[in-house]
């Protein structure tokens, strides 16, 4: 059965938005073993391998142990007091500088610097509306933008990571990294002070090699859901996909990681949540893209594909229509430090309804889902043979195979649909009658009132992350929701 977005009533408008020739496409990878999708075509489903999910269990608790301050608004970067941004005009071109208006006097056009904190119009407030649909206000699509290939890593069938290519320094020297919405700063490994970080398959910085790179001297320590790294703060020159040039984009030149990272095929990271939480305590590579006038939009889009080695990618300044199967609905981001959201309900089919008093964190750089002790509780409650697993740990549920189930997340008086061929993690053993659910609890030392929304949910959502209206986050249908 598609997916599809079940209305309840109308939050927001679901414009009609432009294509890649408005943005700037950058590929994305995932990482893991190739192979088919949780369940196949024929109902056959594989053995679930409870390492990599344990694995990520553990970094979890790492990247999210200063989560409960930040939502709490203590330890945060302070915002930036700056001019309101305004997209370029779907006329110009990329190279066209962004134009600033000034809110007390709106015929005042200026070209003055942005500031990714205050932004109050978008992409739609500016554009003209498309000529099959006038009174529909369109997002600049990946034509105006830059965008970003992306890799799909996997373990098994399961996947685990997306990465894409970047590069920096002057002359440009070539990177992969992991493209991660949860955490905030960006880092690749520094040539001559990383031993441990496998020199024979990955790529190192050679800082004396650029003429723009400089060391700020101070260093920091850095915990995501798989690893640490630990290195210098630096500030170079950035490229992102063909053309998009980011100058002085602050990141860490790595010289110590955790052998969690040492098997991934990235070189390293970049962090697309909220300045705010930044352990650089500077500004991420997109909202320096805002803060030089770089994009054409103060959104970025992501696809992520299923089971599938090419074709995710990120859109940086721009939506790509071509990856999407329906409208975009927006929802309000409620803290500006992770991309989070209220999460008003899980469902369980149609009559069954947990509500919840909890905020979601949307995490590309999360594999599944992942949800309070009481919350997974009940959800798991709702579906009859469902019981804990301990034999894994107390994160895990099984639920009989053969359950005939629809489970959507409600944001918004939304709901919106999860995948099962994603949901189910695989049988308990051959033959077994018991599968692994892809929602686990979070355990009680993680704040008791946030969940984290990752790559299972994601990829049959096309997510957008705007910074305009206070900042927002959209779902489109993704075209992996296309019947098989």
């Amino acid at each position: 059965m598609p997916l599809a977005v079940a209305q309840i009533s109308s939050v927001v408008a679901s414009p009609v938005l432009p294509g890649p020739q408005f943005g700037h496409k950058v590929r994305l990878s995932r990482r893991g073993m190739r192979q088919k999708p949780p369940v196949d075509d024929t109902g056959n489903i594989r053995i679930f391998d409870a390492a990599p999910v344990q694995l990520e269990i553990k970094g979890i608790f790492v990247k999210y142990e200063q989560a409960a301050s930040f939502l709490n608004g203590i330890g945060l970067v302070p915002q930036r007091d700056m001019s309101d941004y305004v997209p370029i005009s779907a006329h110009s071109t990329k190279d066209t500088p962004v134009i600033i208006i000034d809110s007390d006097s709106p015929d005042n056009i200026t070209t003055s610097s942005v500031d990714p904190w205050n932004i109050t119009l978008s992409a739609e407030d500016i554009l003209p509306p498309s000529d099959h649909a006038p009174s529909v206000p369109l997002l600049p699509g990946p034509e105006r933008g830059t965008v970003m290939p992306m890799k799909d890593y996997m373990w098994g069938a399961l996947d685990v990571l997306y990465y894409g290519s970047m590069k920096v320094g002057s002359p440009s020297q070539y990177f992969t990294v992991d493209i991660d919405t949860g955490s905030a700063d960006t880092w690749i490994p520094l040539s001559t002070d990383c031993p441990q970080c496998q020199p024979n398959t990955r790529q190192f910085f050679d800082p004396s090699a650029s003429k723009t790179f400089n060391d700020t001297g101070s260093d920091v320590t850095i915990s995501y859901g798989t690893g640490t790294v630990s290195g210098d703060i630096c500030t170079d020159t950035f490229l992102v996909g063909q053309d998009l040039s980011v100058p002085d984009q602050c990141f860490v030149a790595v010289t110590d990681e955790s052998d969690d990272f040492e098997s991934g095929p990235n070189d390293g990271l970049m962090g697309l949540a909220f300045g705010t939480i930044a352990q650089t305590k500077k500004p991420t590579v997109f909202e320096n893209m805002l803060d030089h006038r770089r994009v054409s939009a103060p959104l970025f889009s992501v696809h992520l594909e299923r089971n599938k080695a090419d074709g995710s990618e990120v859109c940086f300044g721009c939506y790509d229509i071509s990856k999407t199967m329906g409208s975009i609905t927006w929802i309000p981001v409620e803290s500006k430090t992770y991309w989070c959201l209220t999460l008003d309900a899980i469902t369980v089919n149609t009559d069954m309804t947990v509500l919840t008093d909890t905020i979601a964190a949307i995490d590309t750089g999360t594999t599944l889902i992942y949800v309070p002790n009481g919350l997974a509780a009940k959800f798991y409650a709702m579906i009859s043979g469902a019981r804990p697993a301990a034999e894994y740990g107390p994160e895990f549920f099984t639920y009989p195979c053969n359950s005939n189930i629809d489970i959507a997340f409600t944001f918004g008086t939304v709901h919106f649909k999860l995948n099962l061929f994603d949901f189910n993690l695989g049988r308990t053993s051959a033959n077994s009658p018991d599968c692994v659910g892809g929602i686990l609890a979070l355990g009680n030392d993680f704040p008791s009132n946030l969940a984290i929304i990752g790559d299972e949910f994601l990829k049959s959502w096309y997510t957008t992350f705007d910074y305009s209206n206070g900042a927002r986050v959209g779902f489109s249908p993704s075209i992996n929701n296309k019947p098989r």
